[in-house]
């Protein structure tokens, strides 16, 4: 990690949906979140209690962020749910492709026009574009925003218009409710 490393502990906890989740999650406290560039999604190399990992944490639509934990990472770490684990994260030095879903990919492919302009994003801008059509609550909701997204970079727009990337003034983001509390 080149930039410097921010280090706090956290609960792990357990989501309450899905109920049978076999991942966990983390909430970055605020002073933590604060020394990251950026109050929506920030790819980040880190360690869970010394285990590497790399990851980008997820606005909390509180000017925050929160972590996903895999199981695999979790029992790397040598911790379980409830456990309070060390982090210590950096924001990334260059950022990670994100992974198109499926029907993005498909719309994308069948539109020359989009495919180009979705080629010359940055890996940065594609997973804005990806985050706000999968942030849709709907599936009709986030099948017309992958239209949208295609119509938008056929018309030279190379930005998810009007999307709240930290989730506090629309409220559409958050972090999973704990099955504790």
């Amino acid at each position: 990690m080149a930039s410097k490393p921010t280090v706090f502990q956290a609960r792990l906890l357990r989501p309450a949906t899905p109920h049978r989740a076999t991942w966990s999650f983390l909430l970055v406290p605020p002073d933590a979140s604060a020394q990251l560039p950026a109050r929506g999604l920030v790819s980040v190399d880190g360690t869970l209690n010394g285990h590497p990992f790399q990851a980008t944490l997820e606005p909390d639509g509180q000017g925050s962020h929160w972590l996903k934990v895999p199981r695999s990472l979790r029992e790397a770490a040598g911790a379980t749910v409830g456990d309070t684990v060390t982090v210590d994260i950096a924001p990334v030095e260059q950022e990670p492709e994100p992974s198109v879903p499926v029907d993005l990919r498909k719309a994308l492919a069948g539109s020359h026009q989009a495919r180009e302009p979705w080629q010359s994003l940055t890996p940065a801008a594609r997973r804005d574009w990806i985050f706000w059509i999968t942030s849709a609550k709907k599936p009709e909701t986030r099948a017309r925003r992958i239209a949208t997204t295609c119509e938008m970079l056929a018309s030279g727009k190379r930005r998810a218009c009007c999307f709240d990337r930290s989730g506090m003034y629309s409220k559409g983001l958050s972090a999973p409710v704990a099955a504790d509390g």
